[in-house]
């Protein structure tokens, strides 16, 4: 389990879905295909990690209500949260990232608050060791946790 921390860091959710259909806060309904998605996320704010933490509960907590845009996927039946990946830094390094993974991005999802096209990206296969390779990439330690 994620423990609660108040370092900063930067963290990805890698959830495993059905083919669907979902409406997004604000956002038009998004239809997913069926396979993977990696969301992007940062822990920068004074909670630190305990947002990832937050997340890998609502997961497991389904009766809770949508606060943030992933977490409306989060909260579906057709997804299901099957890893994190995250690392300790107090570096603003989620919209970089981001951008590392924009093929088959879901246009403006997770990014209102920076000028990213997105933060939520598609795949066909299970995205894990590649997050990790991005991490690494960047100098972070990717500590990762499965939840299968």
């Amino acid at each position: 389990m994620v423990e609660a921390v108040k370092e900063k860091g930067v963290y990805c959710l890698i959830f495993e879905n059905q083919q669907c259909s979902i409406r997004v806060g604000g956002l038009e309904d998004i239809n997913f295909r069926a396979g993977y998605h990696i969301y992007v996320g940062s822990a920068q704010g004074t909670g630190g990690l305990k947002r990832l933490y937050r997340h890998v509960m609502l997961s497991k907590d389904k009766g809770r209500k949508a606060k943030w845009h992933v977490d409306y996927i989060n909260l579906d039946e057709h997804f299901q949260l099957v890893c994190t990946v995250h690392a300790v830094t107090s570096v603003k390094i989620e919209c970089l990232l981001a951008k590392k993974f924009q093929s088959e991005a879901v246009h403006g999802f997770g990014c209102s608050d920076c000028a990213c096209k997105s933060h939520l990206f598609y795949r066909c296969y299970d995205p894990t060791d590649e997050v990790v390779k991005i991490f690494r990439k960047h100098g972070l330690e990717p500590v990762t946790q499965g939840f299968l």
